[in-house]
C-alpha cells in the first residue's frame, strides 16, 4: 500500500460504511408519509450518495487510483443514463421526468445518483473481504424484509401493512416489487450457499437459512410472473450447475424441477374450478393461467395504449413520452374495459413491463441501451463459466439475472431493486478486473498520484462541496419531506372533521413548492369534492375552492397533456356551480372537461363530468347524450347506465328504469342510489304503475336488506297489485327486522283479513 493511501484511510473507510448504510435502504419505512414504502427510501437513498459524493470527491482529489473504473459495464450504464437524460429533456412533461412522480420517486435526478452509487462502489471496493461483507449484509438486509412481511400476517401493528395479508409485501408496500427484491437475495444466497467452504459451517447455515427464508416469501407473495421467473431461474441454476461440474445432483435437481413444473402445469390446467382451490385464495391466483384473467387483461391493455403511443410520431419512435409520462399515451388510448365501476383502476402510471416501459418513455433509443446493459452483464457472466474460480459466480449471477428478466416483464423497478441491481453489476466489475484485460486496472503508482497536490486547495474545494450539498440535500430531500408530512396532517386532520387545520396543513405542504405539488394539489382537490367533503355553502369552504381552483389550475398549465387536472378542475368547478344553473363556474367545468375529452377522448369518467355540468345548467338533453355516450363506450359498467337512467328519469322520461335495471344487470353492476329509486318511484306513482314500483322496492331491499321501511313500503304495494299473501309476509318481516312497526303492521295485516 502506498504511503498516500496509507495516509487517507479514513476516507475509504468512510466511503465504504456509507456503502453498507445504501444497502440498509430497502429497510427504510416513512410511515407518516404518502408512499410510505418509496418515498423515505429515495430521500435517505439521495441523501447518502450525496454525502458519500464529497467524500468521494476528495479521495480522488488526493489519489487519482480512485477515479471511476470505465469497463464495459460501465459505458453500458452510462449509455442508458445518457439515453434517459436525452428523453428527459425531450420530454412532453420534463418536470415529472426530471424529479419523478410522488408515488414511485423516480425521475432522471434520482437515476443519476444510482449510477453515481455504481461509480463509488466500483471505485471503492477494491478487495474481495470489501465484497464478502457487502453481499452478506445484502442478504441480511433481505431476511429482515421477509420477516417483516411474515410478520404482516399478524395483527401487530408495529408492522406496517399487517392484519393477517392475504399476499405479503414486507417493507417494499407491493407484492410485485417486494418479490422482485427478494429473488434478488434468493440467488445471492444460493450461490453463496454453493460457493462457501464446507468448513465454515456458520456461513453455509446463514445462506440456506436465507435461501429458504427468501423464497417463503417469494412464495407468499403469490404474483404469477415472479414465481415464473423464481422458478426458471432455479432451473437455469440447476441446468448450469450440472453441465459445469458434471453434477449427477445438480442433473437430478434439474429433471427435478421441470417436472415439478409440468405436474404444476398440469394441476392448474385440471382443479383451477375444483372447489377446493376456490376456496383458497392463494391457490386460486397462482392457478390461474388464463390470459382472460383480470390482472392480465389490464397488462394487454395498457401494453396496447404503450404501443400505440410509441408509433404515434417519429419522436415519439426514437426518444419516446419521457420518463415517469406512461400515463399520457396510456390515457391518450385509454382501453374503456379498464372502467368497471367506482373503485376501478383506471390510471397506469407505469406499463408493468419495464421493457415496454422504457421503449414507450425513453423510445427505441433507451430501449436499446437498456438491453445493453444485460447484453455486457450476460458476457461477463459467460467468461466466468470458463474460469474454474469463478463458475459458481457466474452459473448464480446468470440464473437471478434471467429471474430478474422474467419477473421485470410483469412490473417494474424501484429504489430497492435498483439498489440491489446496481451492487450485482458493481460485484461483476469487480470480478471483472480480476480476469485481466481488458477490463483489469492498472495500479502502478503513477496511477496513485493526486490531482492536486496543495492539501489548502482541498480543504477548500471540501468545504465550497460539504456547503453546496448540504444547501442541496435540505433543497431536495428535507423540503419534500416537510411538505410530504404536512400533507399526511392534513389528511389526519381531515379524517377527524377539522376542516380549518386540515386546510391550513394543505397550504403549507403547498407553500414549500418542491416536488409532489402536483400530487398535493390533487389531494386538497379530493378533500373538497370527495365524499363527506366540507359543504361549499359555508364562506371558509368558498375562499378554501377559490384557492384551490388556483392551485389545480397551476397542474394544468404546468402538464397541458395530462387530462387528469383539467378534470380536477373541472369537478371543483361542478361543485362551486351546482346549486345555479346559470353560475358561470358551469360554463367554466365544460370547457376544462371538454379538454380533458380532447386529451382522452375514450376515457370514461370524462363523459361523466360533462353530463353532470350539464345537469346543474338543467341542459337535460345534452346530460343524457354524455351519459349515453358512456355508455357505448363500455356497456359492461353498471354506473353508467344509472347515471343515465337517473338523468332520463329527471328529465320525465320514464324509460330511465330500462337503464336502471340494466345498472343491476351489467357485468359490473352497480346499485343506484336512493335518490334515483325515489325519483323514480315519484314517476311510477303518477301512472299507478305499481308493478314498477313493486320491482323498485324489491330492489332497494337488495341493496339495504335491514332497512324496515322498505319492507313495509313493499308491502304495502303488493296489497295494492291484490298479492295479498305476499304482502302479509313482507309485513311480517318487517316486524321481525324492526319491532317497533309491530303495531302499524298489525293494522295492515287486519285490513287483509290476515293475523300477525
Amino acid at each position: 500500500m502506498s504511503k498516500l493511501k496509507a495516509k487517507d484511510p479514513f476516507l475509504l473507510k468512510a466511503l465504504r460504511f456509507g456503502v453498507c448504510l445504501v444497502i440498509l435502504v430497502p429497510l427504510v419505512i416513512f410511515r407518516d408519509f404518502i408512499s410510505p414504502f418509496h418515498f423515505g427510501k429515495v430521500i435517505v437513498f439521495r441523501s447518502l450518495v450525496e454525502i458519500l459524493a464529497v467524500v468521494y470527491l476528495i479521495l480522488i482529489l488526493k489519489d487519482r487510483s480512485y477515479l471511476p473504473k470505465a469497463n464495459k459495464i460501465f459505458w453500458a450504464l452510462l449509455l442508458f443514463v445518457l439515453a434517459f437524460t436525452l428523453a428527459t429533456f425531450t420530454s412532453v412533461l420534463t418536470y415529472p421526468s426530471f424529479w419523478g412522480t410522488l408515488e414511485r420517486m423516480g425521475g432522471l435526478w434520482t437515476f443519476w445518483h444510482y449510477f453515481l452509487f455504481y461509480i463509488i462502489l466500483t471505485s471503492v471496493m477494491t478487495q474481495r473481504e470489501h465484497w464478502q461483507r457487502l453481499l452478506d449484509l445484502t442478504i441480511f438486509v433481505g431476511i429482515l424484509s421477509a420477516f417483516y412481511g411474515f410478520f404482516q400476517k399478524t395483527n401487530i401493528d408495529f408492522f406496517l401493512g399487517s392484519g393477517d395479508r392475504a399476499r405479503i409485501f414486507g417493507t417494499l408496500g407491493n407484492a410485485a416489487l417486494f418479490a422482485g427484491y427478494q429473488i434478488f437475495i434468493v440467488f445471492l444466497s444460493l450461490m453463496m450457499y454453493v460457493k462457501s467452504d464446507s468448513r465454515v459451517r456458520g456461513y453455509r447455515l446463514f445462506y440456506m437459512f436465507a435461501f429458504i427464508t427468501t423464497s417463503i416469501a417469494v412464495l407468499m407473495t403469490a404474483v404469477r410472473g415472479s414465481l415464473l421467473g423464481y422458478g426458471v431461474g432455479l432451473i437455469v441454476f440447476a441446468l448450469l450447475w450440472a453441465r459445469q461440474y458434471k453434477s449427477s445432483f445438480g442433473s437430478f435437481v434439474f429433471k427435478f424441477l421441470i417436472g415439478a413444473a409440468v405436474i404444476w402445469g398440469i394441476f392448474s390446467l385440471v382443479f383451477n374450478d375444483a372447489a377446493f382451490v376456490k376456496k383458497s385464495g392463494y391457490l386460486s391466483r397462482i392457478t390461474n393461467l388464463s390470459f382472460t384473467a383480470t390482472t392480465v387483461q389490464t397488462r394487454f391493455w395498457a401494453w396496447e395504449a404503450g404501443f400505440k403511443g410509441l408509433v404515434e410520431s417519429p419522436k415519439t419512435f426514437v426518444l419516446g413520452w419521457g420518463p415517469e409520462n406512461f400515463n399520457i399515451p396510456f390515457s391518450k388510448y385509454f382501453n374503456p374495459k379498464f372502467f368497471r365501476g367506482p373503485g376501478a383502476e383506471t390510471l397506469f402510471d407505469r406499463a408493468h413491463n419495464m421493457f415496454i416501459e422504457i421503449l414507450v418513455t425513453m423510445g427505441i433509443i433507451g430501449l436499446l441501451t437498456y438491453v445493453g446493459i444485460f447484453v455486457v452483464l450476460f458476457k461477463s457472466l459467460k467468461r466466468f463459466l470458463k474460469e474454474n474460480d469463478l463458475i459458481i459466480y457466474g452459473i448464480g449471477l446468470t440464473s437471478m439475472t434471467v429471474a430478474y428478466i422474467i419477473h421485470n416483464s410483469f412490473i417494474f423497478d424501484t429504489s430497492a431493486n435498483f439498489i440491489v441491481f446496481f451492487t450485482v453489476l458493481g460485484f461483476v466489475s469487480y470480478l471483472n478486473t480480476r480476469l485481466g484485460a481488458p477490463d483489469k486496472i492498472s495500479q502502478d503508482d503513477k496511477d496513485r498520484r493526486p490531482i492536486i497536490k496543495n492539501n489548502s486547495t482541498i480543504g477548500v474545494l471540501g468545504a465550497i462541496f460539504v456547503f453546496f450539498v448540504a444547501v442541496l440535500i435540505y433543497k431536495t430531500n428535507i423540503l419534500p419531506a416537510k411538505a410530504n408530512y404536512a400533507t399526511t396532517r392534513a389528511i389526519v386532520a381531515s379524517w377527524a372533521g377539522d376542516f380549518d387545520g386540515s386546510f391550513n396543513k394543505y397550504r403549507e405542504a403547498l407553500s414549500f413548492n418542491v416536488p409532489g405539488k402536483y400530487e398535493y394539489r390533487h389531494r386538497l382537490a379530493q378533500y373538497l369534492v370527495g365524499v363527506g367533503g366540507p359543504s361549499v355553502k359555508e364562506e371558509k369552504v368558498k375562499k378554501a375552492y377559490e384557492f384551490t381552483i388556483t392551485e389545480v389550475e397551476k397542474n394544468v398549465k404546468e402538464n397541458p397533456v395530462d387530462y387528469l387536472p383539467h378534470l380536477y378542475a373541472s369537478r371543483l368547478n361542478i361543485m362551486f356551480g351546482k346549486d345555479n344553473p346559470n353560475s358561470p363556474y358551469n360554463d367554466i367545468a365544460l370547457e376544462y372537461s371538454m379538454k380533458a375529452l380532447e386529451l382522452s377522448p375514450t376515457f370514461v369518467r370524462t363523459y361523466y363530468e360533462i353530463a353532470q355540468a350539464y345537469l346543474n345548467k338543467k341542459d337535460y338533453p345534452n346530460a343524457i347524450r354524455y351519459f349515453q355516450q358512456a355508455v357505448d363506450l363500455n356497456p359492461d359498467a353498471g354506473i353508467s347506465h344509472a347515471y343515465l337512467g337517473a338523468a332520463k328519469i329527471e328529465n320525465g322520461d320514464l324509460s330511465g328504469a330500462e337503464d336502471l335495471e340494466k345498472a343491476l344487470n351489467a357485468e359490473n353492476p352497480y346499485s343506484p342510489r336512493e335518490v334515483d329509486f325515489q325519483r323514480l318511484i315519484n314517476a311510477y306513482l303518477k301512472t299507478n304503475n305499481f308493478e314498477r314500483i313493486a320491482w323498485i322496492y324489491e330492489q332497494l331491499i337488495v341493496i339495504s336488506p335491514n332497512e324496515p321501511q322498505y319492507y313495509a313500503s313493499l308491502a304495502t304495494t303488493y296489497a295494492q297489485l291484490g298479492r295479498f299473501n305476499e304482502a302479509a309476509a313482507v309485513a311480517r318481516e318487517t316486524v321481525k327486522i324492526d319491532p317497533s312497526f309491530e303495531s302499524d303492521a298489525r293494522v295492515f295485516l287486519q285490513s287483509l283479513g290476515r293475523e300477525l
